[in-house]
């Protein structure tokens, strides 16, 4: 029976360009590094590229929360409104 390669995507910015396209990858680069039978060494580059996805995918979250900050907090928003952001506090 072959074994499997995970397929990486070396790229400095993710290689995909939507955001949804690099979580995806994500979920399967830890799909395939919790698998017993792939190799050390491409676990190691699934981890490695896990890795840099993950912290893009921060840093996406972090913009798209400072914008909706911008938004919230606007001339055009009501004063009566209070802006609760808790969409992306950790509980």
């Amino acid at each position: 029976m072959a074994k499997k390669a995970v397929k990486t995507e070396p790229t400095k910015d993710g290689g995909m360009k939507g955001f949804e396209e690099r979580l995806e990858r994500l979920e399967k680069l830890g799909d395939a590094i919790r698998k017993t039978d792939i190799p050390l060494d491409e676990a190691l580059r699934a981890f490695e590229e896990g890795i840099r996805l993950a912290r893009t995918l921060e840093n996406d979250l972090n913009k798209i929360e400072s914008k909706i900050e911008v938004l919230m907090n606007s001339a055009d928003a009501p004063v009566s409104e209070s802006p609760e952001l808790e969409l992306f506090d950790d509980e």
